[in-house]
């Protein structure tokens, strides 16, 4: 192969994988793999001195999903030249003063305020066109709505959630296959979703990195003066740190320490020069402006052997591969796992048992295999290597390599797999779904192992099989009770539960209540609604829609919910719009609770009574519940800022009786 020919396979790989990544929030190749193909195009297009159309060298991005609406920038959002080398770092200075900062690994928002309040913002998109995701914004947890600064001010930050609130979600979602992989994938689906109340769950934070626009004001031809003024704004600013060519390399290392216990994903550093006037006066490339550069970590990279491949199955079918091998130490914790994604990823490291593997930790937290030295998996499409599954490790069934977006992935075929059964039961009787105790994942793998249940309506008939439940070894007459005393109990719910229950793919709680408001709580409307009706409620939209008429399409499900409707009683919710200080308004809810088992209880509270209970303070919030109303949390600084009422349990209890 020439060397033109192998620019335009780099090319086409590169242009896969980065709309995959920034598009389709999806991952195709590691950040490792991604970067040596890109550093290898780079060198060759210096080697011809050819740069081929839609090469990623001289491109800006993607263009932005059709679901939000789309607006031009007013000037382009352009990438960083970027280097690993810390001397190159210190070299570009070239003995001028810069900031040093963190490189935040998550949604780039450009925000206008005029006249003192959040007018709009906008993603980054491809860098010329991004989506306008205003509504969202509002429900960052730390974004001021009103500054005082009263012209148009216009800046850019990076929308991010934290490595905590990230694994406290997916440690909600059951399924393995709908864990998100990353918290930037995390953030960038939470910034971009049609209904802000899914937005406001996620602890959206923002963090300010640049000003484009402050007219009237005196920065002192100093960045570090703009990021001062941003921060008097109410801005929370990214960490950084005035630097020379003397004292950057120290920095450097502060960073490299600081970075393994930050709870902010963070992908690198950004040198800027503080002079103003100097970075302008260097101008721009094709791609990169000269006033900045980036910096990425020299990744910790260790060999070491590939030991299985576990392949883990879901309650959809889905098989996640992960790769086990001989522990190693990597960035001071030992490592012996690394999820592999899908099969399409499994193919392209031609993995094989035994093989030497390289791996490393993205952003120096989450294991991945950055290359695969022996390569001895084969696989010709038809005839797979046996690291890839033919039968499902859970029941035995066949298995099957699906192609959806270009990505290959395995999935059990059998409609009867105890791993679909076991994640689909474990979901129905959940706490946010029938919340029965006493039906662990390991008590239903027993129960289906025997036979006991094979559908949902089964659980309700387990009585059936007393005699052999308490024949079960730990489970006795006492326990046997109990479970049933939990079955019964849990026989009279709520439509929206019901249906969250299901399991009905991107359906979630806050999705249910939303669809089965908008049809009164009547189950038949709500399982016959169309694609029309559904799309058109504010918060549901086509994906949400398009799941829900698929699966009511089915006549198993119908049926199954049939069955399931001759156990249950569907209380419909009282709604008493009676008193006029809580129909209608919009409550946000903070801190520890006196009066209430937790939050969700007094939330149900309010909208039986017409009311609404948000997950974030923003401009249409009427009143803050929080029982210390002089603490300094962002939800008090943020009520205090828009002067909304900061009330106690005690002061809402009176609300409610009408005092």
């Amino acid at each position: 192969m020439n060397e033109i020919d192998r620019m335009k396979e780099l090319i086409d790989l590169l242009t896969k994988a980065s709309k995959a990544y920034y598009a389709e929030d999806r991952e195709i190749m590691s950040n490792y793999e991604y970067d040596k193909l890109y550093d290898e195009l780079q060198s060759l297009e210096e080697t011809t001195g050819t740069v081929l159309a839609g090469s990623p060298t001289v491109s800006i991005g993607y263009e932005a999903v059709d679901e939000l609406p789309k607006e031009a920038h007013e000037s382009p959002m352009l990438s960083l030249d970027k280097t690993k080398d810390r001397e190159t770092l210190r070299d570009w200075l070239k003995g001028k003063e810069g900031l040093l900062s963190w490189k935040l690994d998550g949604l780039t928002i450009v925000l206008t305020y005029r006249d003192g309040k959040l007018f709009k913002a906008v993603t980054r998109g491809n860098g010329e066109v991004g989506e306008v995701i205003t509504p969202n914004a509002m429900t960052f947890v730390n974004l001021p709505h009103v500054i005082p600064y009263k012209g148009e001010l216009i800046l850019r930050g990076e929308a991010v959630i934290s490595y905590t609130d990230f694994e406290k979600i997916n440690e909600q979602i059951e399924d393995v296959d709908a864990k998100y992989k990353n918290p930037r994938n995390l953030c960038s689906g939470s910034v971009r979703q049609l209904n802000n109340e899914i937005t406001a769950e996620r602890n959206v934070r923002l963090y300010a990195f640049t000003l484009v626009k402050a007219e009237d004001v005196d920065f002192h031809n100093s960045r570090k003066d703009q990021m001062e003024f941003l921060r008097t704004q109410g801005f929370e600013v990214v960490e950084y740190h005035p630097v020379k060519e003397s004292d950057i390399l120290d920095r450097i290392q502060y960073y490299a320490d600081a970075v393994k216990g930050n709870d902010i994903p963070s992908d690198g550093l950004v040198l800027t020069y503080d002079d103003i006037e100097y970075g302008r006066s260097l101008g721009r490339t094709a791609k990169f402006p000269r006033d900045a550069i980036a910096f990425k970590w020299q990744d910790e990279i260790r060999e070491t052997k590939l030991l299985e491949i576990e392949w883990s199955p879901s309650r959809t079918g889905l098989i996640n591969p992960v790769a086990i091998f001989e522990p190693v130490e990597l960035e001071g914790t030992t490592v012996q796992r690394a999820s592999v994604h899908n099969v399409s990823i499994v193919k392209e490291l031609q993995l094989g048992i035994g093989d030497t593997i390289t791996v490393y930790k993205a952003n120096m937290i989450i294991p991945q295999i950055a290359d695969n030295l022996t390569r001895s998996g084969v696989y010709d499409g038809n005839d797979d290597d046996k690291l890839i599954p033919q039968h499902c490790p859970a029941c035995n069934g066949v298995t099957q390599i699906r192609r959806i977006n270009d990505t290959e992935a395995l999935y059990c075929t059998n409609p009867e797999c105890p791993a679909k059964k076991i994640k689909r039961f474990d979901l129905f009787v959940s706490r946010d779904a029938l919340n029965i105790d006493g039906l662990s994942e390991s008590t239903l793998e027993k129960f289906i192992a025997h036979g006991f249940i094979h559908e949902l309506p089964d659980i309700f008939r387990l009585d059936k099989h007393k005699d052999e439940l308490c024949k079960l070894e730990g489970f006795g007459d006492k326990s046997y009770n109990n479970l049933i005393a939990a079955i019964d109990k849990s026989r009279t719910i709520q439509l929206p539960k019901l249906i969250y229950s299901l399991g009905i793919l991107n359906v979630g709680l806050s999705n249910a209540k939303i669809i089965c408001r908008e049809f009164d709580h009547d189950i038949d409307r709500v399982r016959h609604a169309d694609m029309e009706q559904l799309s058109s409620i504010d918060g549901v939209g086509e994906v949400i829609a398009r799941s829900f008429v698929d699966y009511f399409a089915d006549e198993n499900h119908n049926r199954e919910l049939d069955e399931l409707l001759k156990e249950l009683t569907i209380e419909i919710p009282k709604l008493d719009s009676s008193n006029e200080a809580i129909n209608g308004k919009t409550f946000v809810i903070t801190g520890s609770l006196e009066h209430f088992d937790n939050r969700n209880a007094l939330k149900e509270l309010i909208e039986s009574m017409g009311g609404k209970v948000s997950g974030s303070v923003s401009t249409k919030t009427d009143y803050l519940i929080n029982n210390d109303p002089a603490s300094s949390s962002s939800k008090n600084k943020k009520a205090k800022e828009l002067n909304i009422p900061i009330i106690t349990e005690e002061q809402f209890m009176k609300m409610n009786s009408g005092e």
